[in-house]
């Protein structure tokens, strides 16, 4: 049996996908699981070991696109694959799913892309609080016996609701990763004995940005408690002059004990795997490095604006600290992120450092 996981983007969403391929091979030993997914998010699979084929694709447009999932379309075609499972449900993820000929394929119940699928499974419009693994979890659900194992059942998913401990979210070390790292951090004069924190100070979208003032505060703190800490700060790509005004400005109060913040400069995102995987704490918002860290036994301190935890909290074993903060009692909360109705963003503006600082240290005492 041949089984195709289409999930395009996002860095987190790819993540919160990683029980899926695990769970396929425990209940159906002997499949063979092919993972389709674009460039960004393509580092969090590619050690998978339960992923057969990772197939990664281009975020083309236009004229290029067309032409790209037109070959991409005819490569999947010649796989035959028996089922196609879109975690995406985006236009291009559907059609492509549509046009694998797969004999089954679930996707979520879209206004003018449902058809497109052999079963469908409804996706609520609002906002629910449900975490995303569980949503996700549903289109794992829909595989039915007969399809799966050549049977004349027609039973459905077999290994239940995902558990934290036995389906936690993964992205295994990349070894050239972690040889990098390795020596990045005898470079900076880090050593095992040092604390090490990473601080994530950028988001992909306003919705999701704490006030930079804010993150110096908490970063200046962190660093004034303990000697032997040591503070990197880390940023997406289009982040990097915030990453840069935030160190500096945290340094400068610091005075003579500036080194505590570390200047790392910038790693993709296996190094940062490897980077928190090594830290004793990591601290930043609701994107994708958060996700990412979730993937290690590393506590984290994360800061919820629009969103929900119960929706997006890390998906691990729970004897791990996962500190989620949020502003409590907002009626605009959570959204759709696509417009502030009040206009100042409390939901971040309004959560305070001293709440940040408290947590981090909180988790700083865990011990495993």
């Amino acid at each position: 049996m041949k089984i195709l996981l289409i999930r395009l983007r996002l860095i987190g969403d790819v993540v919160f996908t990683t029980p899926i391929p695990r769970a396929l091979k425990r209940a159906y030993p002997g499949v063979k699981v092919s993972y389709l997914v674009e460039e960004a998010a393509a580092p969090v699979l590619a050690t998978n070991r339960f992923i057969d084929d990772l197939i990664v694709v281009r975020r083309s447009r236009g004229l290029r696109r067309m032409l790209d999932d037109v070959l991409l379309a005819a490569q999947l075609r010649r796989a035959r694959y028996d089922i196609v499972l879109d975690l995406h449900g985006g236009p291009r993820s559907s059609w492509l799913a549509w046009a694998s000929g797969a004999r089954q394929r679930i996707g979520y119940a879209v206004p003018g892309r449902s058809w497109m699928y052999t079963t469908t499974i409804a996706r609520p419009r609002e906002l629910r609080a449900r975490h995303s693994v569980r949503n996700q979890w549903d289109l794992l659900e829909a595989i039915t016996a007969r399809h799966a194992a050549g049977s004349s059942s027609t039973s459905g998913w077999p290994g239940g609701q995902p558990d934290r401990e036995r389906d936690p979210v993964e992205m295994p070390a990349d070894a050239a990763a972690e040889a990098r790292i390795d020596r990045r951090l005898r470079d900076a004069g880090i050593t095992p004995a040092d604390e090490l924190v990473v601080a994530h100070v950028s988001a992909g979208n306003p919705f999701r940005q704490w006030p930079e003032p804010a993150f110096i505060s908490v970063l200046v703190a962190l660093a004034l408690k303990h000697a032997g800490r040591r503070i990197i700060v880390s940023s997406g790509p289009s982040d990097r002059d915030a990453a840069r005004r935030i160190t500096a400005a945290a340094r400068l109060e610091l005075g003579d004990a500036a080194p505590r913040i570390v200047d790392f400069g910038d790693f993709d995102l296996a190094e940062l795997r490897s980077l928190v995987a090594r830290s004793r704490l990591f601290v930043g918002g609701d994107t994708g490095p958060l996700h990412v860290a979730a993937t290690t036994r590393t506590p984290i301190v994360g800061l919820y604006g629009p969103t929900l935890p119960s929706r997006s909290a890390p998906w691990r074993d729970p004897a791990v600290p996962s500190i989620a903060l949020e502003v409590a009692g907002l009626p605009c909360r959570p959204c759709e992120q696509r417009v502030c109705e009040p206009g100042d963003f409390r939901c971040l503006t309004t959560l305070r450092p001293e709440d940040v600082i408290t947590a981090a240290e909180q988790a700083l005492a865990w011990r495993p």
